[in-house]
């Protein structure tokens, strides 16, 4: 089956049978971890772990692709703006400086700065496999479950599920819409001058809203008509209980997440790893 951008296909490894509560907790574990230290050595290990479990995941490259685009570009601009606005404050951090070449005027390019910088970066990257692997191998249905289970309003992880399952809904509409469109002799190339693209974009948007708000209504109207929200709590179909490789993947998170933070605490004493003293 193919799977298009942000569409849950269901397969069977040993990531997508995980619980969607362990990949929850580990995707808040290793996230919290990633997000307390400035330790590139742990960070580092974070990052291969969890593209290691990527490429476990056999999530296919066309589902994410748009994904990895954005957040590239996410990373290269906030490289650049770092030092743009405070190249000097790897210094400021370490309390050394190691010069390696001047650019010009204030703009000097040291050792500090760059670790700082490539550890900030890799900071950013290395959540990106574990948000992937975390909403893309979770069904929408268990999704809300777990989310529910860790203490979070049914009503809110409804919410949340039902906005997920929608992305490839919206996308085909698009699509659709888009296609009849062009059919008519709408004309999205780069043929087209700028603005008369953005104007036709517009004529596209305008019925995706519209269908898109009548989809709403459908679904609150057949929530409603089902008693959807009247008690406190609610069972649901699609969890799954906790099994063998759940507890281990629970502990080598909380592991990690431990490591992280006795690395920082007792080893550097404080977040930032400095190899310069």
């Amino acid at each position: 089956m193919k799977a298009k951008l942000f569409d849950y296909v269901e397969r069977h490894n040993a990531i997508y049978n995980l619980s969607g509560v362990t990949k929850l907790l580990c995707f808040l574990l290793l996230t919290a971890a990633v997000m307390f230290s400035y330790d590139i050595r742990a960070i580092v290990v974070i990052m291969v772990l969890s593209l290691v479990f990527l490429a476990m995941s056999q999530i296919q490259f066309r589902q994410i692709k748009l994904m990895l685009l954005y957040v590239l570009l996410f990373l290269v601009l906030n490289f650049i703006l770092t030092f743009v606005f405070s190249p000097s404050y790897g210094t400021q951090i370490y309390g050394t400086e190691h010069v390696l070449f001047r650019i010009f005027g204030r703009y000097v390019v040291t050792s500090e700065q760059m670790l700082y910088q490539v550890t900030k970066t890799l900071k950013y990257a290395s959540v990106v496999p574990l948000g992937i692997i975390f909403f893309l191998s979770t069904n929408p249905s268990e999704l809300a479950s777990s989310i529910n289970r860790a203490g979070v309003s049914y009503k809110a992880a409804f919410a949340f599920s039902l906005t997920l399952r929608y992305f490839p809904d919206l996308i085909r509409d698009y699509q659709d819409i888009s296609a009849a469109q062009q059919c008519r002799g709408l004309d999205l190339s780069k043929k087209e001058k700028l603005g008369k693209r953005l104007k036709n974009i517009l004529n596209i948007t305008i019925p995706l809203i519209f269908s898109t708000l009548e989809r709403i209504e459908t679904i609150s109207n057949t929530m409603d008509l089902r008693g959807f929200g009247k008690e406190k709590k609610r069972t649901w179909y699609a969890a799954k209980p906790l099994k063998r490789n759940d507890v281990f993947a629970i502990s080598l998170a909380l592991l990690l997440f431990l490591g992280t933070i006795a690395l920082s605490v007792f080893v550097n004493h404080g977040k930032f790893w400095n190899p310069f003293v």
